[in-house]
């Protein structure tokens, strides 16, 4: 896939056994792109929690049933994910 977007060659320090694992999970698309999306990732849920702090000011904070059913959906999503990604990478080793 190619980016039209404007890019900028920055240097950061990580820790190196991080590194590695972020190297390895990143490996096709590359570890510039795997930083991007990372990056996009808590770029836009420190948003969330910005958004969630004002919602609680205007309308007071979230009732524990409600804390727990959202909690509980999130875990059934999670799973489908799961299960949608295992069946990718089973697909994906009967193609080769």
């Amino acid at each position: 896939m190619v980016s039209c977007m404007a890019t900028k060659k920055i240097t950061v320090t990580i820790p190196e056994d991080l590194l590695d694992e972020i190297r390895a999970e990143a490996a096709e698309r590359g570890l510039s792109a795997y930083v991007a999306d990372a990056l996009r990732f808590k770029r836009d849920r420190d948003r969330l929690l910005e958004l969630v702090d004002w919602l609680q000011e205007e309308h007071g904070p979230v009732a524990e049933d409600e804390r727990a059913a959202a909690l509980d959906e999130l875990e059934d999503l999670d799973a489908e994910h799961e299960r949608r990604r295992a069946a990718g990478q089973n697909n994906a080793g009967e193609a080769a």
